[in-house]
């Protein structure tokens, strides 16, 4: 698409996602297969399933863009209205495609066919000359159809699922030879930890203003990313537009940069520690199971990962983590000392080569002045009797899970670091 064409929009379709019933995934996957295209995606809109606004919000788009791109409204109910209200905004007549119920009848069960067949052929008709796109996850097929000159109109289901399938078979192809030019978008993101948004920013306020590669920063909670993206032909020239701000924001943001693009903490972790040959446990009590959860949620945690004693009273930690009476009246369970315990005799007593053990106050309730909402202690114990022992208080405006959440990358971060200075 050359620079100075109309432009592609979205259009999502569907009274659930007026209603938030729904997140619009699709528009945001959309979005970025169209940036790794090329092509000047500028903008969004959500309509219901409402026949007269469908219509009327068409025939705006195609008097400012070249491209329209819909999901949503394809079924077989009475409110998936998508291909007649585009056929309406162009006054043109629907068709059956006998083709189309054969292959529906294949896709289903007789005794749905019985129940459904009068609904089930809505999704049969379509203008004379639009090109079915084939649905082969479900029975609504999207269309290709051009119905004045420049503006060209691709339809698909909302779900997810069946709209990603009929993308990649169908339309990426199509859209790349009619509407994309010889460059693409490529993009290679940094993630850090231990490091806030501002701070990034702040530094790297030279590279904000490049042109080719763009550099952007992005925050989640308790995560900094860094995506710079350039704009090439091939993904070999894109890599050497790339390398240089690479390589100056791994020089300077050398211990916070824990991964690129689809890295997260617990696989870097798991990574790690299988390369060691070494095992993990963990003793659990303010993240409730927390942080076991984000490593078992890594395929191939079971390698490193041997499990985790989760004691949230007191008693628990008696009984399973032998943590004298003494020693819980004395300092309460959330303090160095009792922390420092845990990891102690978890490792031992789940025989690992590490052990992380957290206790700390989430709130809303059960802080004091002297042990406030959002005080956590985090305590990592090591082959060679290695203690690391780290006092957190986060913000207590931060709700209970984001002050788990914010606990659990602590843990996993934290170690990193250690195992990254013992790496050297």
């Amino acid at each position: 698409m050359s620079p100075n064409s109309k432009g592609v929009e979205i259009l999502s379709i569907g009274t659930e996602l007026l209603l938030g019933n729904i997140i619009n995934t699709n528009a945001q996957w959309i979005s970025e297969q169209l940036s790794l295209l090329g092509l000047n995606h500028f903008r969004q809109s959500t309509v219901g399933d409402n026949c007269d606004r469908i219509i009327k919000i068409i025939q705006e788009i195609s008097k400012r863009s070249n491209l329209l791109i819909t999901t949503g409204g394809l079924g077989p109910t009475p409110d998936d209205l998508t291909t007649e209200a585009i056929a309406k905004s162009f006054d043109a007549s629907l068709f059956e495609r006998p083709h189309l119920w054969d292959e529906i009848k294949h896709k289903l069960p007789n005794s749905k066919l019985k129940d459904d067949s009068s609904s089930l052929m809505k999704q049969c008709f379509f203008p004379k000359n639009a090109q079915i796109i084939n649905n082969p996850r479900g029975t609504a097929p999207g269309m290709i159809w051009e119905p004045i000159k420049g503006f060209t109109i691709l339809t698909f289901p909302g779900v997810p699922s069946e709209m990603k399938t009929m993308w990649e078979e169908t339309a990426y192809d199509f859209i790349k030879t009619k509407f994309s030019d010889s460059y693409s978008f490529y993009s290679n993101t940094l993630k850090f930890a231990g490091i806030g948004e501002s701070s990034v920013a702040e530094k790297i306020n030279d590279l904000l203003n490049l042109k080719n590669p763009t550099v952007a920063p992005y925050a989640n909670l308790g995560e900094v990313k860094i995506r710079i993206t350039a704009r090439a032909k091939n993904g070999l020239e894109a890599k050497n537009i790339i390398k240089p701000v690479k390589e100056k924001l791994k020089k300077n943001f050398s211990k916070f940069i824990f991964g690129e693009d689809n890295d997260t903490l617990p696989s870097v972790l798991i990574k790690e520690l299988t390369k060691r040959n070494q095992t993990i446990v963990f003793a659990e009590s303010c993240t409730g199971g927390l942080l076991s959860s984000s490593l078992t949620s890594i395929s191939g945690s079971s390698q490193v990962f041997q499990g985790s004693i989760v004691s949230y009273s007191n008693e628990l930690k008696n009984s399973l983590l032998n943590i004298s009476k003494e020693k819980l009246t004395k300092y309460g369970a959330v303090s160095e000392e009792v922390c420092e315990a845990m990891a102690i005799n978890v490792k031992e007593k789940l025989g690992a080569d590490w052990a992380i053990a957290i206790s700390g106050i989430a709130g809303p309730n059960g802080g004091s002045p002297d042990k406030p909402v959002g005080l956590v202690y985090i305590s990592i114990s090591g082959p060679n009797n290695h203690i690391t022992n780290i006092k957190k208080i986060f913000n207590s405006t931060r709700n209970r899970i984001e002050i788990q959440t914010l606990s659990v990358n602590v843990c996993l971060n934290s170690l990193r670091l250690i195992l990254l200075s013992n790496s050297k």
